[in-house]
């Protein structure tokens, strides 16, 4: 029988640990951000000589940015989605394979939280 128990304590960890494309995601958007950033003071520097020609190019560029941002960002959402799901499947599994050992730790959870709140 699989210990479920460490590997929904694990899972996090080894999530993070294992997936190397959330720290090039982050760095990408952090990227795409600056990006955004600086495009957006291009333009509002542009605007203030009414330079027709250049405003053009530099609210193109914004564009090209923003629709740069918005991919990431999506790319991180579906994956982070993807993650939740796989980390609401191990814990189903895990109840279903130790229920006893699930109504304990909920019910420890329980007592501490109601601790806490009657404390306060």
């Amino acid at each position: 029988m699989t210990n479920y128990g460490e590997d929904m304590m694990n899972y996090g960890d080894s999530a993070r640990n294992n997936d190397p494309s959330m720290g090039s995601a982050r760095k990408q958007f952090a990227e795409d951000f600056k990006a955004v950033v600086a495009d957006a003071e291009a333009l509002i520097a542009a605007t203030a000589n009414q330079g027709d020609e250049k405003l053009v190019e530099i609210r193109a560029r914004a564009e090209e940015s923003v629709k740069a941002a918005k991919a990431t960002i999506a790319e991180m959402q579906s994956a982070m989605v993807m993650r939740s799901k796989e980390a609401a499947d191990a814990v189903d599994v895990y109840v279903h394979e130790s229920p006893w050992q699930s109504i304990g730790i909920a019910a420890g959870a329980g007592v501490i939280v109601g601790l806490m709140l009657s404390h306060r």
